[in-house]
Formats: C-alpha cells, structure tokens, sequence
C-alpha cells in the first residue's frame, strides 16, 4: 500500500480531493490531508502544511497552478517517489523541477487510476 499526501485536501464532499481521500483509504492506503481548510477527510485531520512527512510514495495534488508556488519547497523536502498532477492541476515548470529532483510527474486522476487498479 502506498502512503499517500494530498495536497488540497477538504472536508467538502462534492470536491475530488474529499473522494480521493476516502477512496484511498477504502482501498487500504494509508493517507495524510494537507490543505487549508480545517476539519477531517476519512477519519485523518487535516493539517496545515509544514511537518515534513518522510516515506511518502506519493502526492497527489488538489490545488491548481498558481498556489502551487507556495507548496514547492515542502514537496522537495517531502521527497515522495511520484507526485500525481490531477485534472486542472498540471504545471510544466514544477514537472520540470520535479524531474531534475528525481521525482515522477504523473499526469492523470486518482480516482482513475484507483478505479482501474493502477494506483
């Protein structure tokens, strides 16, 4: 199973990050909910980002390009092995960075990729 930080996380249920958030865990992976927004999303509290989670395999982000800019040195610190840019959310220049750091740019949904069995 695959630790899994995401970035954008809401106690919203009509948004994506909210269905992301459960389905993972329903699918048994362990997650951590980033984003402004306080409260809960599948029983994990949602925390401002600044801790520096270690052994993270995967970010997935919720928030669009311009607030992207304001994450970039705590997904460099966090270190995942990929970062999964979901619809709306791509940003060549962090891709680009992403790379140099040795991180996978994924373009795709998460809640595709879980649904299809190639999370």
């Amino acid at each position: 199973m695959k630790n899994t930080l995401i970035i954008g996380a809401t106690p919203n249920p009509a948004r994506y990050a909210y269905r992301a958030a459960n389905l993972l865990k329903s699918k048994g992976h362990s997650i951590i909910n980033v984003g402004i927004k306080s409260g809960e999303v599948a029983g994990v509290t949602i925390e401002k980002p600044g801790e520096i989670h270690t052994e993270v395999d995967t970010i997935t982000l919720y928030i669009g390009p311009h607030l992207q800019s304001e994450y970039v040195d705590y997904i460099l610190q966090t270190n995942p092995k990929r970062v999964i840019f979901n619809p709306g959310t791509e940003n060549d220049e962090l891709e680009k960075l992403l790379r140099k750091n040795n991180i996978e740019p994924v373009e795709a949904c998460t809640l595709v990729l879980l649904a299809t069995g190639q999370y």
